[in-house]
Parts: structure tokens; C-alpha cells; sequence
């Protein structure tokens, strides 16, 4: 059994066979920021034959299995970061990358008070980046 069965049934997601070979583009020691569109290219040169639709949903599955964490900017474009730990990010706005914050780098501190009845669940801070003119 393969690194990337045992992690999807340990997440208590079937290996299908393309779960298995999207999981192996994503987990490859490796941590990613990647696009449904970047994951479906990638897929397209393995000669991996899958479907955009079924990229988008392999993706969600994953993520709603632990196995990924969505990151969205401005509320239009969504990344799946294979880093699940808590940690920041840098947006580069010139070409839309997303660069990892070295953990322990970004203090957060006097977070206001939940509505009754909630607890705050993730502080997530993006800080855009941009060249020096």
C-alpha cells in the first residue's frame, strides 16, 4: 500500500484510483499552494485522465477530510495549501503566489469577543506583497 492510500484511508476516503493519483501530484514531500486549474494541468502532463470537474471535487474532499487546507484571496480565487498547519501567508500580487510565513513569525493578539454562543474557530492573515518601485 502506497504513502498516498494509507493517508486517504486514514482520512476515511476510499483510494480510488484517481483520488490515488492526484494525491500522489499533491503529497510529494512537498508543500503546495496549488489551483484546481494548476492540479488539473499537472494531471493533463502525467497523462492522468481526469475530468476539471472531478479535480474541483477531489480537492473539496480532501480538504473537508483534513487532508488540505483552503486558502481564498479577495474572495474569487481559491488555493489548497498541503501545509494543514496553522501558519500565515504573503500574496504576491504580481503573479498571484502565495508564499508560506515562517510559523512563529506573526504575533496576533487582543481578538475581539465572539457573538454569544461562538468561539472563534481560525485567524487567518494574508499580507500582500508587492515589488519595490
Amino acid at each position: 500500500m502506497t504513502k498516498v492510500q494509507q493517508q486517504l484511508q486514514k482520512a476515511g476516503l476510499r483510494p480510488t484510483r484517481q483520488r490515488i493519483s492526484l494525491g500522489e501530484l499533491l503529497f510529494d514531500g512537498e508543500d503546495h499552494h496549488v489551483t484546481a486549474e494548476w492540479l488539473y494541468e499537472r494531471a493533463f502532463t502525467a497523462k492522468i485522465p481526469v475530468s476539471l470537474a472531478t479535480v474541483y471535487n477531489t480537492l473539496n474532499q480532501f480538504t473537508q477530510a483534513g487532508l488540505l487546507r483552503e486558502v481564498t484571496v479577495d474572495g474569487a480565487k481559491t488555493y489548497f495549501d498541503t501545509n494543514t498547519e496553522h501558519h500565515h501567508h504573503f500574496y504576491r500580487e504580481e503573479d498571484g503566489q502565495l508564499i508560506d510565513i515562517e510559523k512563529g513569525a506573526v504575533s496576533i493578539a487582543n481578538l475581539p469577543v465572539p457573538p454569544e454562543g461562538m468561539e472563534i474557530s481560525r485567524v487567518s492573515l494574508m499580507i500582500r506583497i508587492k515589488p519595490k518601485v
